[in-house]
Order: structure tokens, then sequence, then C-alpha cells
């Protein structure tokens, strides 16, 4: 991997809009978000250290008229209705201004869990049974696949929100059907393995696939997390980011990402998670995020650490492989990983 580098010439020339919730915030956690207002505050500061001219925006309505920026980093992708993570980058495409993350076509398909099953399935890559139920069509039904416990969730959401689990069908049609009555659309699949494993990519050299890394909880053999403990909106145990050992399972999930890029590529970064069973080995593909959270406590940081790359770079690298790949400069200047650590 390489680090890009932005001239300081179209640093200077260039006026970037961050677009974010909390993009105003001053890095205090919020009452109903957490410690995603510290995450966007941070992304600001990032921005500013990378010597960007920031201009900082917090509503949608900030582009429904063109802005006078040359690019936006967008962060505002939960707006509360469904499909929300495809209105900004649909907005700027009309606009013809030029963005972080992937075309809106590609956003829509990487966020919706049940298509990226179906492309998942199309490339040879494992998958458990599911079954989809969208809002206003048939009404929810017992699965046709056998089952012991049952994760039923919004098909599109982010973070674990509306993720519920549950040994009676009773219980996964009520909540399935609540879900469905807040406004999204429903996926219901069987609980699987002992725990999440995920391997970042990053645009660079062209996709360029991070180490994999799993999330440990102190004390729990599986991972699964609430929306609440990811927020930090709740007392929980800490949770603990280290890097997948085995090279087997390592060298598949490499391998299981590398069939499945052709479907949701160009993007500038993203993050494949599987279902892995410790016992059995087995893994099944389970979501993509095409705009992950870039916190330098999460996981695609965590993973460009290993590999000796910080948090600024990281950053400063998406967003040049982001701006070169769509016209907003012409050239960049590529760093070893060595090199810069020996400078």
């Amino acid at each position: 991997m390489h680090i890009l580098k932005i001239s300081k010439a179209d640093k200077n020339r260039l006026k970037v809009m961050f677009l974010a919730k909390h993009a105003l915030g001053t890095g205090a956690p919020d009452p109903a978000d957490g410690n995603h207002a510290i995450y966007h505050h941070e992304m600001r500061t990032t921005l500013e250290e990378i010597g960007f001219n920031v201009v900082a925006a917090n509503r949608y309505e900030a582009i429904f008229e063109r802005p006078d920026v040359d690019y936006v980093v967008i962060l505002l992708n939960r707006g509360g209705f469904l499909n929300s993570e495809m209105l900004a980058p649909l907005l700027l495409t009309r606009h013809g201004i030029k963005f972080m993350g992937a075309s809106p076509i590609i956003r829509g398909l990487g966020d919706d869990k049940h298509l990226m099953k179906l492309a998942a399935a199309h490339r040879g890559v494992p998958v458990t049974a599911w079954e989809i139920f969208r809002r206003g069509g048939r009404p929810v039904e017992r699965p046709r696949f056998d089952w012991e416990q049952l994760v039923v969730k919004p098909n599109a959401s982010s973070a674990s929100w509306g993720v519920g689990a549950f040994d009676n069908w009773e219980d996964a049609r009520g909540h399935a059907e609540h879900v469905l009555g807040e406004g999204h659309d429903v996926i219901v699949e069987p609980h699987f393995g002992s725990g999440d494993v995920v391997i970042p990519v990053v645009g660079a050299d062209g996709p360029v696939i991070l180490p994999a890394m799993r999330f440990r909880m102190p004390g729990q053999d599986d991972n699964f997390r609430s929306y609440e403990e990811k927020r930090a909106l709740v007392e929980a145990p800490r949770e603990i980011l280290e890097r997948i050992e085995d090279p087997v399972l390592a060298e598949r999930l490499a391998d299981y990402t590398g069939r499945m890029l052709p479907e949701v590529w160009p993007f500038d970064y993203g993050r494949f998670e599987y279902r892995h069973d410790a016992e059995t080995g087995e893994l099944k593909f389970m979501e993509v995020n095409l705009s992950c959270n870039l916190w330098s406590k999460k996981t695609v940081s965590g993973a460009a650490r290993l590999l000796g790359v910080s948090h600024v770079e990281l950053v400063e690298t998406i967003i040049a492989h982001s701006m070169l790949r769509q016209g907003v400069i012409d050239r960049v200047d590529k760093i070893s990983v060595e090199a810069s650590q020996a400078a």
C-alpha cells in the first residue's frame, strides 16, 4: 500500500465541504448518537489538519442548491428515512460535485443487505439463508429455512440499530412488524457462528485489502453488540479490536472479499463483514458498509495502523484516491509506507 498525498497547491485551491450530522459539534457525546458526535468532530479536525479549506454543514438542505465547494466528504447517511444514504450522493451528482464514497446506485446496493447477499452468492461466497420483507409487500411469514434462533433487523441498518435475536417465532414476527411499521424493510436470517469478523478495503493503488480484524468482548464468546453498546449509550464491557492472526482465516476473508469487489468497485473505503464459526471454521458473508466508521478507534483505522499508516495519512489517502479517480485533481504523490516510517 502507498500513502497518497495531495499537493499543497491543490489543497489551497479546493474548497471541501464536510457534511455530517455533528459536523458543527464540539466533540462532546450526543444524548442520542453517543460517540458518533465525537467521531464527526474528529473527522472535521482531521480534514483541517490535512490542510483542507473546510466548510462544515450538518443538514441535507446545505446541498439542496448547488454549494460553492469543489468536493464533499459525506458522513450524513442516516437521515431518518428509508434509503437516506443515497440522498446526498444523488443531490451532489445532480450538481456535478464530486464526493467521497461511491456512486448513488452502488451506495444503494451496498446498503441493501438482501441484494448484497444475492451478489455474494452469485460470486461464490457463502451466505446464510434469509428472507426479505419489504414495506407494502408480502406479509411477514415464518421462514422457510431451519433455525434455532432468528436475527431480525432493518435491511439497511447500521451500527446494529434495530437488530434483535429471538428464540421463538411470535417474538421474531412482532419485531419484524414493528420495524416495518417504523418505515424500514426487514431481513430475517438464522443466527450463525460465534462472532463477526471484518476486512476493510480502501482506495489507494486500486482497491487495497487491509488486514482482517475482529472486535472481542471480554468474557463473551460472541462479539454481538447492540446499537446502544456501539454508540456508548449504555455501560458495557469495552470492546477490544484485534488482528486476526490465523493465516488461513485471513486468507479466506481476503479471497471472498476479492470475489465481491467487482460488484461494488469503484468506491473509496468500506468494510466487508462476515460471521465466523470458531468450532467448524465456517465463514458466511453478512453485509458490506461502503460508508463505514472512519473514527480512529474503529476497524479501518486500526487495520491501517497495523501497516504503519496513521489515521491522518489514511484519511488523506482515501480522499486523494477519491479526488483522483473523479478528476478533481490530476496527480498525487505516492509514498511507500516504509519511506513514510523512515522519515
